[in-house]
């Protein structure tokens, strides 16, 4: 059975393929890396506007008020935790 050698061309279009791989790989790794920011981002600012809209109900003075604005801060915040939990998953 002949030997096959490699030809110029060939090389080229392997180290082509390789670099093309790493910078399709190196991609998905600062994809990754912006969606873990994002959703890092997002929670934050969600959880920090249901503190202050809870600490605004709060100073009403207000007991119905300051009630309903607890337990709607309350859900925001599971709701976000349960999804940002899941998106990172997703993302990792």
């Amino acid at each position: 059975m002949p030997t096959q050698t490699k030809t110029p061309v060939a090389d080229s279009v392997e180290a082509v393929t390789e670099r093309l791989t790493e910078a399709g790989e190196q991609a998905v790794a600062n994809g990754r890396k912006a969606g873990a920011a994002y959703v890092t981002s997002y929670e934050k600012a969600v959880l920090a506007l249901a503190d202050s809209y809870e600490k605004a109900a709060g100073a009403t003075r207000l007991d119905w008020v300051s009630t309903v604005a607890t337990a709607q801060a309350d859900f925001t915040r599971e709701v976000t935790k349960a999804y940002t939990s899941a998106a990172r998953e997703l993302v990792a």
